[in-house]
């Protein structure tokens, strides 16, 4: 079965105009969908979709998703991941104004550290869920999922006199992960990079280009990113210095490998995670994601607290789904959630996130059900647009739950 998808995402060409000089990149930022720095390198492996992310052309396959599926788990893949804006908060107020944007208690995050964080609104919603890179003790980034966060943190430092810079910048990353990026990352920085630890970053200089290289990714695999500086101008060089590299070891372009995200359970904005959804709802009721025992105050503190003490009515639980395969990628940020039903045939919850499982060899999912139908072994009915199906709730995530592939 095909990838499902938005037919309103477009995969008409798109010509290159005449090159350009681009003396202000900040131009860039501002135009209602702009392309990636990374666009015309990623785009000449032969870019089968886009969708849009950031309000940015995103690649999303290049022909064969299964295909780029096996070569991040076997090989080493680079992905185009300049869709991900990077907002740096920076200033005197730097620390405690981010501490307060995030459930998690920044005193525990080191400069030269990374932690996934959630980004909360007053109700406990999730406004966006970013990588945070502390790189200074008062300048961080936060690589932004698929929301505008920047009008939000400004809207609040002025509301509350903060003394703080909130600033796009002209920084892009490029992930290269699976299990052969090691030694790409090898021949391109060279064995120091072999010191960098799980979600840690490192300052590198790379043919005169200064770049932060983070053990992150999202992947679920091996990998590291790149976070280029001044990317409005090199990209292409950056690009090509990481293709060089990765040649040797069978490098192949891919888009976001969503069969293996949904194997490691790992959440996307705008499908599983939104505004309606809180942090305890997709199970991330943990104090090292939401620490309700911290000092500091932080947006959403209150609400989270109320919705711990009273539990929550619904949760994201792990489902397979019987019969034929589903495809690479049911996303429902773009079609219509599959309703899940109880026996008597009413709609309960949701299927936010679908795909066929090329070695698990089954269609597995992410779905919000009530805490009644959450229980391990239930069963379930699912709608997809090809008819009803027979589910199963199961657990999560369906492959390696303590992530020792990333960690390496």
């Amino acid at each position: 079965m095909a990838e499902v998808l938005d037919p309103r995402i477009s995969t008409a060409p798109i010509d290159e105009p005449a090159k350009q000089v681009v003396e202000n990149p900040r131009v860039m930022l501002y135009t209602r969908l702009r392309k990636s720095p990374y666009f015309w390198k990623s785009r000449a492996h032969g870019v089968a979709m886009y969708s849009v992310y950031n309000h940015t052309y995103h690649p999303r396959h290049y022909g064969d998703p299964v295909g780029e599926y096996w070569a991040l788990l076997n090989d080493v893949t680079i992905w185009d991941v300049g869709v991900e804006r990077q907002v740096e908060i920076s200033g005197p107020d730097a620390f405690d104004f981010t501490n307060m944007l995030i459930p998690r208690d920044l005193s525990k995050c080191a400069v030269g550290q990374c932690k996934y964080v959630f980004i909360t609104a007053p109700d406990g919603g999730i406004i966006n869920d970013p990588v945070l890179l502390r790189l200074e003790e008062n300048r961080f980034w936060l690589s932004l999922a698929d929301s505008d966060v920047r009008l939000w943190a400004m809207g609040l430092a002025h509301a509350g006199g903060w003394d703080v810079r909130i600033e796009e910048v002209d920084v892009a990353p490029i992930q290269v992960q699976g299990p052969r990026s090691r030694e790409v990352m090898v021949d391109l920085f060279g064995e120091s990079i072999l010191d960098v630890p799980y979600y840690y970053l490192r300052h590198y200089t790379l043919h005169g280009m200064d770049v932060v290289v983070s053990r992150t990714g999202y992947t679920a695999e091996l990998g590291y990113e790149i976070y280029l500086y001044n990317a409005s101008r090199d990209a292409g060089r950056l690009w090509d210095a990481v293709w060089q590299a990765g040649e040797p070891h069978g490098m192949r372009p891919i888009g976001p490998c969503h069969i293996r995200r949904i194997e490691a359970g790992m959440l996307s904005y705008g499908s599983d995670i939104t505004l309606d959804t809180n942090p305890m709802e997709v199970g991330y009721d943990y104090n090292w994601m939401v620490d309700l025992d911290q000092k500091a105050d932080f947006i959403g503190k209150d609400a989270l607290r109320r919705i711990r003490a009273e539990g929550v009515s619904r949760i994201m639980v792990g489902v397979e789904i019987d019969g034929d395969p589903l495809g690479t990628y049911n996303d429902g940020s773009m079609i219509e959630r599959f309703p899940v039903l109880s026996e008597d045939g009413t709609a309960v919850g949701n299927v936010s996130s679908a795909c066929h499982s090329p070695r698990l060899e089954r269609n597995i999912g992410l779905a919000m059900v009530p805490i009644e139908f959450s229980e391990l072994g239930t069963k379930v009915g699912i709608e997809t647009p090809n008819g009803l199906r027979n589910g199963e709730v199961v657990e999560k995530p369906f492959v390696d739950p303590r992530k020792q592939t990333p960690k390496g």
